[in-house]
Protein backbone atom coordinates (compact mmCIF):
# COMPACT_ATOMS: atom_id res chain seq x y z
CA UNK A 1 0.00 0.00 0.00
CA UNK A 2 1.54 3.29 -0.98
CA UNK A 3 0.60 6.75 -1.06
CA UNK A 4 -0.67 8.95 -4.13
CA UNK A 5 2.33 11.10 -5.41
CA UNK A 6 0.18 14.35 -4.16
CA UNK A 7 -1.05 12.99 -1.49
CA UNK A 8 1.39 14.51 0.92
CA UNK A 9 -0.32 16.38 3.78
CA UNK A 10 -3.63 14.51 4.15
CA UNK A 11 -5.51 14.44 6.89
CA UNK A 12 -8.96 13.18 7.58
CA UNK A 13 -11.42 15.13 9.19
CA UNK A 14 -14.37 13.53 11.47
CA UNK A 15 -18.07 14.58 11.00
CA UNK A 16 -19.93 16.11 14.28
CA UNK A 17 -23.43 16.58 14.77
CA UNK A 18 -25.69 17.14 15.46
CA UNK A 19 -26.96 15.14 12.53
CA UNK A 20 -30.01 14.98 10.22
CA UNK A 21 -30.05 11.42 8.91
CA UNK A 22 -27.39 9.70 10.42
CA UNK A 23 -27.70 8.38 13.81
CA UNK A 24 -24.55 8.48 16.22
CA UNK A 25 -23.56 5.36 16.04
CA UNK A 26 -23.89 5.61 12.03
CA UNK A 27 -21.81 8.66 11.77
CA UNK A 28 -19.06 7.11 14.42
CA UNK A 29 -19.02 3.80 11.84
CA UNK A 30 -18.52 6.03 8.93
CA UNK A 31 -15.47 7.60 10.60
CA UNK A 32 -14.04 4.62 11.49
CA UNK A 33 -14.78 2.24 8.81
CA UNK A 34 -15.36 4.27 5.97
CA UNK A 35 -18.61 3.32 5.18
CA UNK A 36 -22.28 2.69 6.74
CA UNK A 37 -25.33 1.32 4.97
CA UNK A 38 -28.21 3.07 5.54
CA UNK A 39 -31.13 0.70 5.23
CA UNK A 40 -34.57 2.01 4.08
CA UNK A 41 -34.05 5.51 2.73
CA UNK A 42 -36.36 5.14 -0.14
CA UNK A 43 -39.47 3.36 -1.16
CA UNK A 44 -40.00 0.73 -3.43
CA UNK A 45 -41.81 2.84 -5.74
CA UNK A 46 -39.14 5.75 -5.93
CA UNK A 47 -36.62 2.88 -6.59
CA UNK A 48 -38.92 1.59 -9.50
CA UNK A 49 -39.12 4.66 -10.88
CA UNK A 50 -35.61 5.09 -10.79
CA UNK A 51 -34.75 1.89 -12.52
CA UNK A 52 -37.49 2.42 -15.13
CA UNK A 53 -35.11 5.16 -16.62
CA UNK A 54 -31.76 3.76 -15.30
CA UNK A 55 -33.03 0.78 -17.56
CA UNK A 56 -33.05 2.32 -20.19
CA UNK A 57 -30.16 4.40 -19.98
CA UNK A 58 -28.80 0.77 -19.57
CA UNK A 59 -30.02 -0.37 -22.95
CA UNK A 60 -28.30 2.35 -25.15
CA UNK A 61 -24.84 1.65 -23.50
CA UNK A 62 -25.43 -2.09 -23.78
CA UNK A 63 -26.77 -1.30 -27.96
CA UNK A 64 -23.32 0.78 -27.66
CA UNK A 65 -20.96 -1.63 -26.48
CA UNK A 66 -21.90 -4.03 -29.16
CA UNK A 67 -20.67 -2.07 -32.06
CA UNK A 68 -17.56 -1.60 -30.05
CA UNK A 69 -14.20 -3.57 -30.99
CA UNK A 70 -14.70 -7.15 -28.64
CA UNK A 71 -18.09 -5.53 -27.00
CA UNK A 72 -15.15 -2.84 -25.27
CA UNK A 73 -14.71 0.50 -23.85
CA UNK A 74 -11.56 0.79 -21.22
CA UNK A 75 -13.35 -1.47 -18.38
CA UNK A 76 -17.21 -1.20 -19.61
CA UNK A 77 -17.76 -4.64 -21.33
CA UNK A 78 -21.19 -5.69 -23.40
CA UNK A 79 -22.63 -8.86 -21.17
CA UNK A 80 -20.16 -8.03 -18.14
CA UNK A 81 -20.36 -4.47 -17.02
CA UNK A 82 -21.95 -1.09 -18.20
CA UNK A 83 -21.61 2.31 -16.71
CA UNK A 84 -24.27 4.89 -17.97
CA UNK A 85 -22.56 8.32 -16.89
CA UNK A 86 -23.68 12.19 -16.44
CA UNK A 87 -27.54 10.67 -16.72
CA UNK A 88 -28.91 14.34 -14.23
CA UNK A 89 -28.17 15.85 -17.43
CA UNK A 90 -30.42 13.87 -19.58
CA UNK A 91 -33.18 13.45 -17.38
CA UNK A 92 -35.29 15.86 -15.26
CA UNK A 93 -36.35 12.95 -13.17
CA UNK A 94 -32.59 11.82 -12.07
CA UNK A 95 -31.67 15.23 -11.30
CA UNK A 96 -34.43 15.41 -8.89
CA UNK A 97 -33.61 12.43 -7.62
CA UNK A 98 -30.09 14.16 -6.52
CA UNK A 99 -31.66 16.35 -4.65
CA UNK A 100 -33.70 13.65 -2.57
CA UNK A 101 -34.18 15.74 0.77
CA UNK A 102 -32.79 12.60 2.23
CA UNK A 103 -29.38 12.25 0.35
CA UNK A 104 -29.09 15.83 1.08
CA UNK A 105 -29.09 15.40 4.68
CA UNK A 106 -26.62 12.62 4.32
CA UNK A 107 -24.73 15.28 2.62
CA UNK A 108 -24.76 17.80 5.13
CA UNK A 109 -24.09 15.27 7.71
CA UNK A 110 -20.69 14.01 6.17
CA UNK A 111 -19.87 17.08 4.08
CA UNK A 112 -21.09 20.20 5.07
CA UNK A 113 -23.08 22.88 4.67
CA UNK A 114 -22.39 23.71 1.16
CA UNK A 115 -22.64 20.50 -1.59
CA UNK A 116 -22.62 20.53 -4.89
CA UNK A 117 -23.04 16.72 -7.09
CA UNK A 118 -20.02 16.00 -8.62
CA UNK A 119 -20.89 12.34 -10.37
CA UNK A 120 -23.67 10.32 -11.25
CA UNK A 121 -23.57 6.82 -12.92
CA UNK A 122 -25.91 3.77 -13.06
CA UNK A 123 -23.87 0.48 -13.01
CA UNK A 124 -24.98 -2.69 -14.28
CA UNK A 125 -23.33 -5.77 -13.50
CA UNK A 126 -24.22 -8.23 -15.96
CA UNK A 127 -24.34 -12.27 -15.31
CA UNK A 128 -22.91 -13.22 -18.60
CA UNK A 129 -19.42 -12.76 -17.48
CA UNK A 130 -18.69 -13.13 -13.91
CA UNK A 131 -16.00 -10.45 -13.11
CA UNK A 132 -15.10 -8.89 -9.85
CA UNK A 133 -14.20 -5.24 -9.81
CA UNK A 134 -10.46 -4.35 -8.12
CA UNK A 135 -9.42 -3.19 -4.81
CA UNK A 136 -9.74 1.31 -5.80
CA UNK A 137 -10.93 4.33 -3.92
CA UNK A 138 -12.88 6.32 -6.53
CA UNK A 139 -10.41 9.30 -5.85
CA UNK A 140 -8.00 7.02 -7.29
CA UNK A 141 -9.52 7.79 -10.83
CA UNK A 142 -9.78 11.09 -10.79
CA UNK A 143 -7.42 12.92 -8.03
CA UNK A 144 -9.98 15.65 -6.56
CA UNK A 145 -8.98 18.10 -3.82
CA UNK A 146 -10.48 17.71 -1.27
CA UNK A 147 -9.57 14.29 -1.45
CA UNK A 148 -12.67 13.63 0.84
CA UNK A 149 -15.55 13.34 -0.79
CA UNK A 150 -18.45 11.00 -0.62
CA UNK A 151 -20.20 7.80 -3.00
CA UNK A 152 -24.00 7.18 -2.05
CA UNK A 153 -24.24 3.29 -3.61
CA UNK A 154 -27.81 3.33 -4.51
CA UNK A 155 -28.61 -0.60 -4.80
CA UNK A 156 -31.46 -0.73 -7.41
CA UNK A 157 -31.98 -4.54 -6.87
CA UNK A 158 -30.97 -6.17 -3.84
CA UNK A 159 -27.29 -6.10 -3.64
CA UNK A 160 -25.82 -9.68 -2.29
CA UNK A 161 -22.59 -11.71 -2.01
CA UNK A 162 -23.82 -13.81 -5.13
CA UNK A 163 -24.43 -10.58 -7.71
CA UNK A 164 -21.78 -8.86 -6.45
CA UNK A 165 -22.35 -6.18 -4.15
CA UNK A 166 -19.68 -3.83 -2.21
CA UNK A 167 -16.65 -5.02 -0.08
CA UNK A 168 -14.65 -2.32 1.44
CA UNK A 169 -10.99 -2.73 3.36
CA UNK A 170 -11.92 -1.36 6.84
CA UNK A 171 -10.70 2.24 7.84
CA UNK A 172 -7.97 2.64 5.43
CA UNK A 173 -9.57 5.56 4.21
CA UNK A 174 -7.81 7.72 7.23
CA UNK A 175 -4.62 7.74 5.01
CA UNK A 176 -6.09 9.58 1.78
CA UNK A 177 -5.67 8.79 -1.63
CA UNK A 178 -3.26 5.26 -2.33
CA UNK A 179 -1.09 5.15 -5.41
CA UNK A 180 -3.23 3.37 -8.28
CA UNK A 181 -2.18 1.05 -11.43
CA UNK A 182 -4.17 0.14 -14.31
CA UNK A 183 -5.08 -3.83 -14.43
CA UNK A 184 -6.39 -4.81 -18.01
CA UNK A 185 -9.59 -5.37 -18.11
CA UNK A 186 -10.54 -4.64 -14.52
CA UNK A 187 -9.72 -0.72 -14.15
CA UNK A 188 -7.20 0.50 -11.22
CA UNK A 189 -6.19 -0.68 -8.37
CA UNK A 190 -4.63 -0.05 -5.23
CA UNK A 191 -4.08 -3.26 -3.67
CA UNK A 192 -4.57 -6.99 -5.06
CA UNK A 193 -5.05 -7.96 -1.33
CA UNK A 194 -6.67 -5.53 1.71
CA UNK A 195 -4.12 -5.05 4.02
CA UNK A 196 -7.16 -4.46 6.39
CA UNK A 197 -10.21 -6.71 7.73
CA UNK A 198 -12.55 -7.02 4.59
CA UNK A 199 -16.32 -6.18 5.09
CA UNK A 200 -19.05 -7.16 2.99
CA UNK A 201 -21.70 -4.82 2.58
CA UNK A 202 -24.78 -6.49 1.26
CA UNK A 203 -27.76 -4.01 0.83
CA UNK A 204 -31.47 -4.57 -0.43
CA UNK A 205 -32.83 -2.21 -2.96
CA UNK A 206 -34.24 0.84 -0.89
CA UNK A 207 -30.99 1.77 1.20
CA UNK A 208 -27.79 3.12 0.58
CA UNK A 209 -23.86 2.05 1.11
CA UNK A 210 -22.71 5.75 1.90
CA UNK A 211 -18.68 5.51 1.64
CA UNK A 212 -15.97 8.15 1.65
CA UNK A 213 -14.34 8.60 -1.95
CA UNK A 214 -10.72 8.03 0.05
CA UNK A 215 -12.54 3.86 0.95
CA UNK A 216 -11.13 0.98 -1.15
CA UNK A 217 -13.94 -1.37 -1.52
CA UNK A 218 -14.42 -3.48 -4.95
CA UNK A 219 -17.47 -5.66 -6.03
CA UNK A 220 -17.82 -9.30 -6.42
CA UNK A 221 -18.49 -11.21 -10.03
CA UNK A 222 -22.21 -11.55 -10.46
CA UNK A 223 -22.59 -15.06 -10.38
CA UNK A 224 -26.84 -15.17 -10.69
CA UNK A 225 -28.99 -15.33 -13.81
CA UNK A 226 -30.06 -11.42 -13.24
CA UNK A 227 -28.63 -8.32 -13.39
CA UNK A 228 -27.30 -6.18 -10.26
CA UNK A 229 -28.40 -2.71 -10.63
CA UNK A 230 -26.57 0.24 -8.91
CA UNK A 231 -27.29 4.22 -9.01
CA UNK A 232 -24.32 5.94 -7.70
CA UNK A 233 -24.34 9.61 -6.71
CA UNK A 234 -20.90 11.34 -5.33
CA UNK A 235 -21.22 14.55 -3.82
CA UNK A 236 -18.22 16.96 -2.85
CA UNK A 237 -17.90 20.15 -1.12
CA UNK A 238 -18.21 23.60 -3.41
CA UNK A 239 -14.93 24.22 -4.66
CA UNK A 240 -13.65 20.61 -5.13
CA UNK A 241 -10.85 20.98 -7.92
CA UNK A 242 -9.70 17.82 -10.18
CA UNK A 243 -5.97 18.14 -10.33
CA UNK A 244 -4.20 17.39 -13.65
CA UNK A 245 -0.85 16.04 -14.54
CA UNK A 246 1.80 13.79 -14.24
CA UNK A 247 1.52 12.02 -10.67
CA UNK A 248 5.05 10.75 -11.22
CA UNK A 249 6.46 14.05 -12.63
CA UNK A 250 5.83 16.72 -9.66
CA UNK A 251 3.15 18.72 -8.71
CA UNK A 252 -0.33 19.26 -10.50
CA UNK A 253 -0.23 21.11 -13.20
CA UNK A 254 -3.77 22.26 -13.22
CA UNK A 255 -6.77 22.46 -11.19
CA UNK A 256 -10.25 21.99 -13.13
CA UNK A 257 -13.45 23.12 -10.80
CA UNK A 258 -16.36 21.14 -10.49
CA UNK A 259 -19.05 22.72 -11.13
CA UNK A 260 -20.11 22.35 -14.79
CA UNK A 261 -23.60 23.27 -14.31
CA UNK A 262 -25.97 20.57 -16.17
CA UNK A 263 -24.26 17.68 -13.86
CA UNK A 264 -22.35 19.29 -10.59
CA UNK A 265 -25.25 21.14 -9.66
CA UNK A 266 -25.43 23.00 -6.08
CA UNK A 267 -27.34 19.98 -3.74
CA UNK A 268 -26.69 22.34 -0.35
CA UNK A 269 -26.45 25.71 0.85
CA UNK A 270 -25.77 27.20 4.14
CA UNK A 271 -26.53 23.78 5.70
CA UNK A 272 -30.28 23.94 3.72
CA UNK A 273 -31.48 21.85 0.29
CA UNK A 274 -30.72 24.51 -2.95
CA UNK A 275 -33.78 23.15 -4.41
Amino acid sequence: MTLHPWNVDFKWVDSFGPYRALADAQAEQFDADGYVVMPDVFTADEIAAVRTITDAFDAESEAFLKQQRDGRIMIAESGAITFSAHLVGRSPELAAFARHPKLVDICIDLIGDDVNLYWDQAVYKKPEKPRRFPWHQDNGYAYVEPQQYLTCWIPLTDATVSNGCPHVARGLHRNGTLQHTYVDPLGYECFSEPPAEEIVAEAPAGSVVVFSSLTPHLTGPNTTDAVRKAYILQYAPVGAAKLQGDPTAGPAMNREMQDEPTRQFPVARRGSSAN
